[in-house]
């Protein structure tokens, strides 16, 4: 796929119970120009990798038992032990209902992306994280990009939050 973005400096980790998503997940990476992926096979494996690798990107399932995506990105995001709060992190699911896309967006993903999943999809998301430019917020129940992504910014409501001057 063509586009004016070097990916061949982006170190991504990919978390997947699978084999074979792994490894599709991974050829997508590197027919997008990606050099340095890492895989692992649950949440917890995950967790050791991201430690050890560093990651720019985290690519996650959510069914992985014993440890699921949706534990592993609660831990990246507010573990004391978390050596990277910040990393960009897609979900990427089979489930797909409402509820479930606000559960994991209420965990601090970055971007959530269905399966079955597309080489294209994949890089839209991809994409999308890397010009991500939304800041990360914390209060006492949520850590992670601000979800207010899309929003108008110019709501007249009485809610509306005053600009800081």
């Amino acid at each position: 796929m063509e586009s004016g973005y070097d990916f061949s400096d982006l170190r991504v980790l990919v978390c997947d119970d699978s084999r074979q998503i792994r490894s599709l997940i991974s050829s997508f990476l590197v027919g997008f120009g990606v050099k340095d992926a890492a895989e692992a096979f649950d949440g917890d494996d995950a967790f050791a990798k991201l430690v050890e690798y560093d990651p720019d990107l985290v690519i996650t399932d959510w069914n992985m038992p014993p440890t699921d995506g949706l534990e592993f990105v609660q831990r990246v995001r507010n573990s004391e032990d978390s050596p990277n709060p910040y990393v960009p992190i897609i979900m990427l699911t089979g489930y797909t209902e409402l509820h479930r896309v606000k559960m994991a967006r209420d965990s601090g993903i970055s971007a959530f992306l269905a399966k079955p999943i597309s080489a294209q999809a994949l890089y839209k998301r991809l994409v999308s994280v890397v010009d991500d430019q939304r800041p990360f917020i914390r209060n006492d129940k949520f850590f992670g990009p601000c979800r207010r992504a899309g929003r108008r910014t110019n709501y007249p409501g009485a809610e509306r939050r005053k600009q800081e001057q």
